[in-house]
């Protein structure tokens, strides 16, 4: 069956040069964006419970631009100066370019790794003598407590936002002719608003092996799957399939 309809289960990309929008054109599809999963910020009155102070942290370690939003926000509630002195270690570059939303980015002690968690380890491991504080949703990875318990550091794990389910009840009578996953999470939205969803027809794209496994353990049949060695990207993944099946 040709592909004319597609589904992105994430917001909208806010870059004009966004590769899906370069995929709409050239495959002649029709892209919506709605997320099924949104993050919600944790009451600094509950963080309190979580007995973090602060005041006791040297380092924070911020894995997404989510973490950066709620550390700040947290600060803010609980009437916390951020020190100048702080030191930063941010996954990736653009979430220590986001940073500069909070910071005045040249008078701050920021580290910044490549992309993964374990190309950010050995910038931690240089400062193991600092009190690092890991501001997460309450879903965080399990290589990033297990790292960082290897390494030896001290650390604590604060969540300051949830990942929640969105409600999806507006897509009810709509159907797609592929429906795209980037996490367990939007699998389990899927299933949390429509119970008796069947697959049928609709082709369901996944990206990585943890969004694979859980579209299998719900019974879905993965027929696009990134990244592979061929497609590294999710849109180059797709534009493959669709050049293959609007052939026929």
């Amino acid at each position: 069956m040709k592909v004319k309809t597609i589904l992105v289960s994430q917001p909208e990309p806010k870059v004009e040069n966004s590769p899906y929008f370069e995929l709409e054109e050239k495959q002649k599809v029709k892209i919506d964006f709605i997320p099924f999963i949104h993050v919600e910020g944790v009451p600094s009155k509950e963080v309190r419970q979580q007995k973090i102070d602060l005041a006791n942290y040297t380092a924070i370690i911020l894995t997404s631009r989510n973490a950066v939003d709620h550390f700040f926000r947290i600060a803010e509630e609980m009437r916390f100066k951020v020190p100048d002195s702080l030191k930063y270690f941010c996954l990736s570059e653009a979430v220590a370019y986001y940073l500069q939303k909070y910071v005045v980015y040249r008078k701050r002690k920021i580290y910044v790794g490549k992309r993964t968690f374990a190309e950010l380890a050995p910038l931690i491991k240089k400062y193991k003598n600092e009190k690092f504080l890991l501001p997460s949703s309450d879903m965080l990875k399990p290589d990033v407590p297990k790292t960082l318990n290897k390494l030896g550091v001290e650390w604590k794990k604060a969540v300051f936002y949830r990942t929640v389910v969105s409600d999806l009840s507006d897509l009810k009578h709509v159907t797609y002719d592929i429906l795209v996953f980037f996490s367990p999470s939007g699998i389990k939205s899927l299933f949390e608003n429509f119970p008796d969803f069947k697959q049928n027809n609709t082709r369901i794209a996944v990206f990585g092996n943890t969004t694979i496994k859980a579209a299998k353990e719900h019974g879905l049949t993965a027929d696009i799957k990134a990244p592979t060695p061929e497609t590294p990207s999710m849109t180059m993944a797709i534009s493959k399939y669709i050049s293959e099946v609007n052939k026929k």
